[in-house]
């Protein structure tokens, strides 16, 4: 019998109970969710350093969970849905708590805009994919989640550092193309599930 290493021990764990909500990947997201909450919370405390340090682990780490549960086999209905709404709650959380921060120049209509934004798509999808349609993820959406994060940054950034003019601008101008994108982005999903919807069902 060949002997068991501490590797062969490691790579079962991961592999094992496939179907188990009691895995790596979600309890990945679940600290990331705890780091949303976090970031919401030291946001209007002015507590900006610690929340850019919070911001960026949860941002960072988003790509760990999904790809931990593909390479090991634990992909769940739990984490499919617990993800994407741990991501949503990360930026739209932020993107609230900055509007109560009069130097950050989020407007409340630009938090709206967020919101409404991801509550639009995230109900699309419920409907198409629920009577049997494919609504995944296109790329401009993760563009779109990708400009948010470098606005929230660069905003905290010009928070911290209010003396270097260049970092508020930056912000700024990241936080409007961050809105128009996110426009932009709901529309081109508008389009698509209206083309899907618009679809006859097919025949068995």
């Amino acid at each position: 019998m060949a002997p068991v290493t501490p590797s062969m021990t490691m790579t079962t764990a991961m592999s094992s109970k496939p179907g188990s909500i009691y895995n790596v990947p979600n309890a990945l997201t679940t600290v990331r969710f705890g780091l949303a909450i976090a970031v919401m919370v030291l946001i209007p405390m002015g507590h900006y350093v610690s929340a850019l340090v919070v911001f960026s682990i949860a941002v960072s780490t988003d790509w760990m969970d999904g790809y931990w549960a593909r390479k090991y086999g634990q992909v769940t209905k739990l984490g499919r849905i617990f993800d994407p709404f741990v991501d949503k709650i990360i930026i739209c959380g932020t993107f609230i708590a900055l509007v109560e921060v009069a130097d950050a120049g989020v407007a409340s209509w630009m938090a709206t805009i967020v919101v409404a934004r991801e509550l639009l798509v995230t109900s699309l999808r419920a409907i198409i994919e629920g009577s049997g349609g494919d609504f995944s993820a296109n790329q401009l959406g993760k563009w779109k989640m990708v400009l948010q994060c470098a606005a929230v940054i660069s905003i905290l950034l010009a928070l911290i550092y209010p003396a270097i003019a260049w970092l508020g601008t930056a912000g700024q101008v990241l936080l409007w193309s961050s809105i128009a994108l996110t426009l932009y982005s709901g529309y081109v999903y508008v389009v698509a599930a209206s083309e899907v919807m618009r679809e006859p069902p097919s025949q068995t």
